[in-house]
């Protein structure tokens, strides 16, 4: 952890529960000031009433935020600059796991997750650029998922095409901002208990990391600004390559 983490400014979006709440506790852990945004405020005040019960010192401010609120968005995320400064990271987090197989007749949960995954995903992307390239500095998160390397059945498939689109996002800025002050990550989370996977029982699924030691890998990836980093790393850094490259006979018995 660098020095001077003590005055620096995370702002995380989707923060009220899940990976969000529990990568805001661990970065106040380790010094961070945080810049917290959901829609459900009562779980914003509750954890920020956790975080600093754990730490006085801490600064978190809250806003409410429904990213699917283009002007929202912008508003937000300018406020929090105004609040510090200088926002030193911002974590695209902010997801939707609804879905269900193309031709059900539901497109009106695929068409959410896509606005809510991607088309949202996008604007927070505009929103968090037009502030570090004002400051000419600063570190651009996307959370994607281990379900955008390759397209997947049923009711994953809108939501892995999503997390593919912003995963593509990020490295397109990542392309854009090489060897510049500006650093891009993008994170391929596995398994990791939270509100939105709670559907797969983690005792049916050895491979579900627990959400305290998931993000704890997460946010090591992003502390060392990697470029990207499948988490936890074992076992979905060697199943990514797996997934990618199986035969479809292969690939559809280990989905």
């Amino acid at each position: 952890m660098s020095q001077h983490s003590s005055s620096r400014a995370i702002l995380i979006t989707g923060a009220s529960s899940g990976l969000g709440a529990e990568m805001a506790r661990q970065f106040a852990a380790k010094g961070y000031d945080l810049a917290l945004c959901a829609r459900r405020t009562e779980k914003l005040d509750s954890l920020k009433a956790e975080i600093l019960a754990a730490d006085p010192n801490r600064r978190v401010e809250l806003r409410a935020l429904d990213v699917t609120d283009d002007d929202q968005v912008f508003e937000v995320f300018r406020a929090f600059k105004a609040d510090f400064g200088t926002i030193d990271r911002i974590i695209i987090n902010a997801g939707l796991g609804k879905g269900a197989p193309l031709g059900t007749g539901k497109y009106y949960a695929n068409r959410e997750t896509a606005m809510t995954n991607f088309v949202a995903a996008l604007c927070q992307s505009e929103a968090a650029m037009e502030i570090f390239r004002e400051q000419n500095a600063g570190h651009f998160v996307m959370i994607s998922s281990m379900s955008a390397v390759r397209g997947m059945p049923k009711t994953l498939t809108t939501y892995a095409a999503t997390k593919a689109g912003v995963a593509h996002l990020a490295e397109g800025l990542r392309a854009e901002l090489y060897g510049k002050p500006i650093k891009v990550t993008v994170l391929y989370p596995g398994y990791i208990a939270s509100e939105m996977n709670d559907r797969i029982d983690g005792k049916k699924n050895p491979m579900m990391a627990s959400t305290e030691d998931g993000v704890k890998s997460m946010v090591s990836a992003i502390e060392r600004e990697v470029g990207s980093a499948s988490v936890p790393a074992l076992p979905w850094a060697p199943l990514g390559v797996v997934m990618k490259h199986a035969p479809m006979p292969i690939f559809k018995k280990l989905i």
